[in-house]
């Protein structure tokens, strides 16, 4: 029975009934801004962020909750774009037509603060019960205030389907899309040419990041390594090295003549896009989705190639 219980208190109904929902969102709303906001006030008034901003009691000096003026300049300071209080509301219109809604920082700020907050919490725990200033002094669990934390942040992750994870570090890294993100973490890249490996590697770091500029920086990388690759097998000639590493991945006509087809497809992506060149008549690649499905499809293309050069 309690084995039973500890597992219900790990995840609702819904995600026992149906599995966890798809952490494919890489933007945080207002619903889950406000939530973070609800937990900082709480950690605030419960003394968790005392340990990094004590007030001091009167008589003793113990510490006996928050000193919020000392926080706020913190945050102010240290999170540039953030108000204090939070805002969870903007006004919009003017005049009679003013109104409240929803709002939310960048999700990047987002992310830095709640780093900022795991940084400071602990877990707060009452002692001695000071009578005249009714207060009690505070120590601290400064591991289980952390701990807590990161399992709240996670679970709004989770439960909103958001592509963050808080690592026990408490740095946030991105979740990758299954297929992709398994393929990297796995792989460990061996071609023979260090600068190949290194120009891969570097993409693995990118693509993981939090940031999407970095994130397309990988990407950049990414295509750096696809014409790296495709001068290994001749250097002096990229297009017959191109058919002999083709030639070597599958000599199946119908299959052979697809991936061709592919490698001339991928070649025509990284001329006319904003990827390997920076001409007025190139197309930016902005959206995330797209950065996530160009990078998957060159590197299931990378990855094959390499596999089958490393078997020959």
């Amino acid at each position: 029975m309690e084995e039973t219980e500890n597992a219900m208190n790990d995840s609702y109904f819904s995600d026992r009934e149906n599995g966890p929902r798809a952490r494919t969102e890489q933007t945080i709303g207002p619903t889950v801004w406000a939530a973070l906001v609800a937990a900082v006030q709480g950690l605030m008034n419960s003394g968790a962020l005392a340990f990094r901003f004590p007030e001091r009691c009167p008589d003793g000096q113990a510490i006996c909750g928050c000193d919020e003026t000392a926080l706020a300049a913190s945050v102010l300071a240290e999170m540039p774009g953030l108000a204090w209080p939070l805002a969870v509301t903007a006004e919009v219109g003017e005049g009679f037509d003013v109104r409240y809604e929803p709002f939310a920082p960048s999700t990047l700020l987002i992310l830095d603060f709640i780093e900022f907050v795991y940084a400071a919490v602990a877990k707060p725990i009452p002692g001695e019960h000071h009578k005249f200033f009714s207060h009690h002094h505070l120590t601290f669990d400064e591991v289980a205030g952390r701990d807590e934390f990161r399992a709240l942040a996670n679970r709004l992750f989770s439960r909103n389907g958001l592509a963050f994870e808080m690592l026990t570090s408490g740095r946030i890294v991105r979740v990758l899309p299954p297929v992709i993100g398994e393929d990297l973490q796995r792989t460990a890249f061996n071609s023979g040419d260090r600068t190949l490996d290194l120009l891969l590697e570097e993409c693995r770091t990118k693509f993981t990041d939090r940031n999407p500029l970095v994130r397309r920086e990988a990407l950049e990388r990414l295509w750096d390594a696809w014409e790296r690759l495709k001068s290994l097998s001749d250097p002096a000639d990229k297009r017959r090295s191109v058919q002999k590493i083709l030639d070597a991945v599958t000599s199946e006509p119908n299959l052979r003549a697809r991936l061709e087809a592919e490698a001339k497809e991928l070649n025509d992506i990284g001329n006319s896009h904003l990827i390997r060149h920076y001409e007025v008549q190139q197309v930016p690649v902005i959206d995330v989705d797209h950065v996530d499905y160009l990078f998957h499809r060159l590197f299931a293309m990378i990855q094959l190639m390499l596999r089958k050069k490393s078997s020959k």
